[in-house]
């Protein structure tokens, strides 16, 4: 598999992301994720929705949580036509407790933990530091026809995202 390196770092040191990655303008990896109720999920099955993908390390740490709070406080005015998934490779127990406790009720977590497939297939699972395994922190769009319109992979996984430019681009595909 090939191996990416200059791309992330985690407290300012150099960290490696497995994988090719993906490209604005192709159609999304179609991965096996996996719901807070065991079930598996695709990112097929979201098809016909604008789809906001937040990627991160791990939702019991300060910086993910702020990430999925801020998006599922962003949701209700986005409308129907877009859904935000979270996904990390926490347990799926972990994610719902994670939802519970900090009362978001409109993002979908998802977990890569079962096969890794989603880390692998857009090339953002973290080696060489001690986050090594877990997702890099980034933000997708996809359009309703599966293709990806914006990429963001936070250069340092300590920081957040560019809440703005994903909002804006996924308002811009729904019109």
């Amino acid at each position: 598999m090939a191996e990416r390196k200059n791309v992330i770092t985690f407290k300012g040191n150099p960290a490696t992301l497995s994988g090719e990655g993906v490209k604005i303008g192709q159609t999304a990896p179609d991965c096996t994720l996996v719901a807070t109720d065991l079930s598996e999920k695709k990112l097929a099955d979201y098809r016909g929705k604008t789809v906001i993908l937040s990627v991160v390390p791990s939702l019991d740490t300060g910086v993910c949580d702020k990430q999925t709070r801020k998006f599922n406080e962003e949701a209700a005015a986005l409308g129907d036509g877009v859904v935000i998934l979270t996904v990390s490779r926490d347990l799926p127990f972990a994610q719902k407790r994670w939802c519970g406790a900090a009362g978001v009720d409109r993002v979908v977590t998802l977990s890569d933990f079962r096969d890794g497939s989603f880390g692998k297939a857009f090339g953002l699972v973290i080696g060489g530091c001690p986050l090594a395994g877990v997702l890099a922190r980034a933000v997708y769009v996809i359009d309703e026809g599966g293709v990806i319109r914006y990429e963001q992979i936070v250069p340092e996984i300590t920081q957040e995202p560019d809440y703005a430019k994903a909002l804006d681009a996924a308002k811009a595909e729904v019109g």
